[in-house]
């Protein structure tokens, strides 16, 4: 009871990062782990978790949050269409080999690798947002099956390593070949379930707790964040949508890039100053 007591502050700090995570989510189309991600490994700091620690376990839980949500989207996307089924029967055994090839060096490099990886990546997120919004396909299809094998490790891989679904390199991928940006966004709905699932389990299954990992910490999963975050951004992902809505939405999108790019520059920062 005491130790409840004493993790009080946490408790409401995730209950902050559930909320923010599906207003974001709503509001700028993104999926929650670029923003769980950066959230949970600054805030675990703050309770005197190391960095290194910190970002195996924002990822880690970050991928356990993606598989119920993940279902929920792709419920949606089916009974509107928006699942390319002929890719995804090419991309799926890729994506679920390399999500746990991804898993398994994701547990054996430093957590300062990763939060380099996931910072870069979240660069190159915000200025794909910021400069390239609206802009012409550069290609004008997909690349034969041995480029979309390519495609499909990276996509796999990468976000596995860093905690996010597959829409955040995926949809930016497939619309740069020219995919409709609805096709893009319901099937790479189905990319985060097949990169999420096979991801968590293999960090639960090899992952021991770090020694200070907060309270509630199960091998990599901290479960009250996952508990916590999960109906707070089903919840919240709603009000982002109305909200957003309402307002301009490239200047939403341009204002969360800017956002994405400070704290991707502040991890960078804090990764090469340490």
């Amino acid at each position: 009871m005491n130790e409840l007591l004493q993790s009080w502050p946490i408790l409401v700090a995730l209950v902050v990062t559930g909320v923010f995570a599906g207003l974001l989510a709503g509001l700028f189309g993104v999926g929650g782990g670029i923003v769980i991600v950066p959230v949970l490994y600054f805030l675990l700091q703050s309770f005197g978790v190391s960095p290194e620690s910190a970002m195996i376990i924002a990822t880690a839980t970050s991928l356990a949050t993606i598989v119920p949500t993940s279902i929920s989207s792709i419920k949606a996307h089916h009974k509107k269409g928006n699942i390319d089924t002929a890719l995804l029967k090419y991309w799926a055994g890729f994506i679920l080999v390399f999500a746990v090839l991804g898993s398994l060096l994701a547990h054996n490099v430093k957590g300062g690798v990763l939060t380099l990886m996931f910072a870069i990546i979240a660069l190159l997120v915000a200025l794909n947002m910021l400069f390239r919004a609206g802009a012409e396909a550069p290609f004008k299809q997909l690349p034969g099956k041995f480029g979309q094998s390519i495609m499909a490790s990276l996509v796999g891989g990468l976000s596995v390593m860093i905690g996010i679904g597959g829409g955040t390199i995926g949809v930016p991928l497939l619309t740069s070949f020219n995919v409709k940006a609805h096709k893009a966004v319901g099937t790479a709905a189905v990319f985060g379930f097949l990169i999420a699932l096979p991801g968590v389990l293999t960090l639960l299954s090899i992952g021991s707790t770090p020694a200070d990992a907060p309270v509630g910490t199960f091998g990599l999963v901290n479960l009250p964040a996952f508990l916590l975050i999960i109906p707070l951004t089903i919840l919240f992902a709603p009000v982002g949508a109305s909200v957003g809505a309402k307002l301009n939405p490239k200047q939403l999108k341009r204002a969360f890039a800017v956002v994405l790019m400070i704290t991707s520059l502040r991890m960078l920062y804090q990764v090469l100053a340490g």
